[in-house]
């Protein structure tokens, strides 16, 4: 049977694209090159991929200096303070100036030890203050009892005055900057008073959020009677009346004459 005119030409050009393929070895020993260049420099490609991607990280994290160990107040930018961040610390001991909290940065493997300022010697803690809250010596007691060295807390940076950060103080990371917090726990026990939110606009709304807040915490324990808000009995009261009367004072020295 005839071959068709259509197979008949197809059958053709191969045999030409054969004959031109053979008469020109060159073009396939570039493109076995190219291949072979590009396998042998695949491991390399992804390598200077890879360290770009770092590089723009290591810059990012610089400008923003979230990876950068903090020592003390000053070195926190004012950006961080406006913007209330959190910051991740460890108690290191806590004095009547204050907790002294040592900064735990964000730790990348790879990009941190490129952004670490202080390496080895000894670090110096942050100074930090309840905002908000003057504490009473049996605040602070309990304060030293239930923020043991090393614990982690989470500080809602609210001001800083001098070396001085005051923050509300969470032992625990909390989703809202209002959650529970030491410095409600220690009004709520009546182990300190509200005071005037230092370094904070007496019209911003960011203080009253907060004054209000912490008021409600103090009001409960003034309620409740804890603290620095108990009160004596009726037994205790009254003793208390008749010894501060002329009364008993008149009694009282009678009887230290009639006793000389």
């Amino acid at each position: 049977m005839p071959e068709s005119s259509g197979e008949t030409e197809t059958a053709e050009r191969l045999t030409d694209r054969q004959q031109r393929d053979q008469g020109n070895p060159s073009f396939h020993n570039i493109t076995s090159l190219i291949s072979q260049l590009a396998d042998d420099h695949l491991t390399l490609v992804r390598n200077i991929s890879t360290g770009l991607a770092v590089a723009g990280v290591i810059v990012i994290a610089r400008s923003i200096r979230l990876l950068t160990k903090f020592q003390a107040a000053s070195e926190i930018p004012a950006r961080f303070i406006e913007r209330n961040i959190s910051l991740c610390g460890k108690v290191h001991s806590i004095t009547e100036r204050g907790l002294e909290v040592e900064h735990v940065p964000i730790y990348l493997p790879i990009v941190s030890p490129f952004l670490t300022k202080h390496k080895g010697g000894c670090t110096s803690p942050l100074l930090v203050h309840l905002a908000g809250v003057e504490l009473t010596p049996e605040g602070r007691v309990w304060l030293q009892k239930n923020l043991a060295p090393a614990q982690t807390v989470w500080l809602k940076l609210i001001s800083r005055e001098d070396d001085v950060l005051h923050c509300l103080v969470s032992p625990t990371r909390q989703r809202s900057m209002w959650s529970y917090c030491m410095n409600e726990e220690v009004l709520m026990l009546g182990l300190a008073r509200t005071v005037p939110v230092v370094g904070v606009l007496p019209a911003s709304r960011l203080y009253w959020r907060l004054l209000k807040r912490l008021h409600r915490a103090e009001v409960k324990a003034e309620r409740r009677r804890l603290g620095l808000w108990k009160q004596d009995g009726l037994w205790e009261r009254a003793s208390k009346v008749v010894r501060d009367s002329a009364l008993f004072r008149l009694m009282k020295r009678i009887l230290k004459k009639t006793g000389d």
